[in-house]
């Protein structure tokens, strides 16, 4: 049961990491940054909480890459 779980996790895992956002101009990141610096960006618990999730998929895979490698 832990392995079809494990799989249908990576499974998720790499679907989400399949979907990217078209590159922002180099304007609009830095502004980007200030704001987020300053917590002045529209949503900003928001964002902030999809900023997290998106570092917690990134641990998720790297453990998964480590599993399987073992």
């Amino acid at each position: 049961m832990k392995t079809l779980n494990t799989i249908t996790l990576a499974a998720a895992l790499f679907t989400f990491a399949a979907c990217e956002e078209k590159p922002k101009p180099v304007g609009e990141k830095i502004k980007d940054k200030v704001d987020d610096a300053l917590d002045r960006r529209p949503n900003e618990k928001l964002r902030d909480a999809g900023e997290d999730l998106k570092d917690a998929g990134r641990d998720a895979k790297d453990a998964v890459k480590d599993a399987v490698k073992k």
